[in-house]
């Protein structure tokens, strides 16, 4: 049964135009073409770039922010309590008003100790800004390094600056040792962000990372498959090329740089707009698109990769959403705190905030009011004491 969805599934119909056989891009002559093996590797890759990130956030990342200034932030120990545990673990983290009275009765606290156990629980799961730094770190010095390389890789390629040569001798286009690296890393990334979903700080947009990440690897591994590989590495560096701006903005916002950070912020959505709504749908799309059709009848692997484009082209939108909103934030409101976080995790760190340091205002008052009773009780009792 496997063998014979195989050989359905690899069918030429469904990858290559009519009339190409697989046989027509064997390696011949010092030529080597693409081959669906050559995706196997990206696997044992990815966990090599999870190892190298281990240690490029321990011994680059984290001196990084220390110089930043950036502490590791000390959690409070919070007392344990069975009951408020296993309610905080199987119901909800935000009890409401009648939870915190019946588990108050359950426990034989007062529902302001029971608020302050569930503040302090959800501190303790929120993420801290070093972890956070360290996160930006890895992918902005990643997607520096493949921006590097994608321009050098590309720069003297003609069908960068004419894209009639993408599609020129298809599918018969032999793959380039650079091609190879690109592709392999890039797609090892995208297999290392899902491998360490877990582990990662947990965003608002969570869902929509894992659609893209698992889209992107779709999109390239059949780009691939295909021998779609010159607009594919096209559609990399259109990528590539504004991610680093949004990592470096973050960076700099968890070290507490708010004007480089909006700077970089502002740079990032201006790349982020012509990249992604102008360059990728009228460059990358009308290539993939339009062109083909001068040179192939419409075929399944052609529909199949420009659906998968235009998923890629709504996930552009979705996220132009959220960059307009941080953006109205940060020019009219001068909000950009709560700009980061809207986009950044799914944690309420600002109102927790708050809530610590209005407690602890609340305790100061507390302790001031105690002091001045005791003074005034102190001068009560000097008098009578002097009266006697």
């Amino acid at each position: 049964m496997f063998q014979t969805f195989k050989e359905w599934f690899w069918l030429e119909r469904f990858w290559l135009p009519p009339t190409i056989k697989w046989s027509d891009l064997e390696d011949h002559d010092g030529l080597v073409f693409v081959k669906p093996s050559h995706l196997y590797m990206t696997i044992p890759y990815a966990f090599v770039l999870l190892v190298i990130r281990h240690f490029f956030e321990k011994f680059i990342a984290m001196p990084l922010a220390k110089a930043f200034g950036i502490k590791e932030e000390v959690r409070k120990k919070i007392i344990p309590n069975t009951i408020l545990e296993n309610f905080f673990k199987c119901s909800t983290r935000q009890p409401s008003q009648a939870d915190i009275y019946g588990l108050a009765k359950k426990c034989n606290l007062t529902e302001r100790q029971v608020e302050r156990w569930f503040r302090s629980r959800r501190n303790q799961e929120r993420p801290c800004r070093m972890k956070r730094f360290q996160e930006a770190c890895w992918r902005f010095t990643f997607y520096l390094i493949m921006t590097v390389a994608g321009i050098v890789f590309l720069y003297d390629k003609p069908w960068v600056y004419d894209l009639w040569e993408v599609w020129n001798g298809y599918p018969r286009q032999p793959l380039l040792p650079s091609q190879y690296w690109y592709y392999i890393l890039e797609m090892s990334f995208y297999w290392s962000l899902i491998f360490s979903f877990g582990s990662d700080v947990k965003r608002k947009d969570f869902l929509a990372h894992v659609i893209h990440h698992l889209a992107a690897i779709s999109l390239m591994s059949f780009s691939w498959c295909a021998n779609y590989i010159r607009s594919g590495t096209l559609v990399m560096i259109v990528h590539d090329v504004a991610d680093i701006w949004l990592e470096s903005a973050k960076m700099f916002s968890y070290a507490g740089w708010k004007q480089t950070c909006n700077v970089l912020f502002f740079i990032f959505s201006a790349i982020f707009f012509i990249s992604r709504l102008v360059v990728f749908p009228f460059w990358i799309l009308y290539c993939t698109l339009i062109l083909p059709l001068h040179y192939l009848e419409p075929f399944f692997s052609y529909i199949f990769l420009n659906l998968q484009l235009m998923v890629l082209q709504a996930l552009h939108l979705y996220w132009c959403y959220f960059i307009l909103k941080m953006l109205k934030r940060c020019i009219f409101m001068k909000d950009t705190h709560d700009v980061r976080s809207d986009d950044e995790d799914g944690y309420e760190e600002d109102e927790e905030e708050e809530e610590e340091e209005e407690e602890e205002a609340t305790k100061g008052k507390e302790r001031d009011c105690l002091k001045n009773g005791l003074g005034a009780n102190r001068h009560l009792i000097l008098n009578g004491q002097h009266g006697r």
